[in-house]
């Protein structure tokens, strides 16, 4: 089967689970290849806020039913944990609507908030309205990228190489920026 073919007939799919698992370089990369006409945009937004919404929803609840189990502990003794929760304390509604955007809170804030006192009335909602917002945010982020790229992709291996770059540079664009957030901290 042509590569082509694979992307058409899974693509959406790999976003959607990519979205909740991965996050941001999945749904970039989604973006880039709506870019180039292998997968409509209006699909990516909706598989990334899909995929995203559940996952966050399944941690928050899998956190509510387990407290206390040795994974959701675990997690509670992780420093982004406590600051998400401080944040959570301080702006419940505020921090559900923005944690997907947060670099460093995007997993361990559905477990804090599950953890919390805040009600599933409140969270399921508008984590379903943070996910709207984001999948298609970062869906068309990713378009405008590979746009920007357009005229340096001629062919699918030159999108492949882009997208193998952007899973890898996007985490290495991170870590270099939390050394250095760390040390002007410290």
């Amino acid at each position: 089967m042509a590569l082509e073919a694979l992307v058409a007939r899974y693509g959406l799919l790999a976003i959607l689970a990519g979205a909740g698992i991965e996050g941001e370089a999945v749904v970039i990369t989604g973006g880039v290849l709506a870019q180039r006409g292998l997968l409509p945009i209006w699909g990516v937004a909706a598989a990334a806020a899909v995929g995203s919404c559940l996952v966050d929803q399944l941690w928050f609840w899998l956190s509510r039913r387990y407290r206390d189990h040795r994974w959701v502990r675990k997690a509670t003794h992780k420093p982004a944990f406590a600051r998400a929760l401080r944040w959570l304390e301080r702006y419940p509604k505020a921090m559900i609507l923005s944690f997907r955007f947060i670099y460093g809170l995007r997993t361990v804030t559905p477990v804090a908030i599950g953890t919390s006192a805040i009600p599933s009335r409140t969270f399921v909602p508008l984590n379903i309205v943070a996910a709207a917002i984001w999948g298609p945010a970062i869906a068309w982020a990713g378009y405008a990228f590979g746009s920007a790229l357009g005229t340096w992709l001629h062919d699918i291996e030159s999108l492949i190489l882009v997208a193998i770059g952007v899973l890898l540079i996007v985490p290495l664009a991170v870590l270099l920026v939390r050394t250095i957030s760390g040390r002007l901290r410290g």
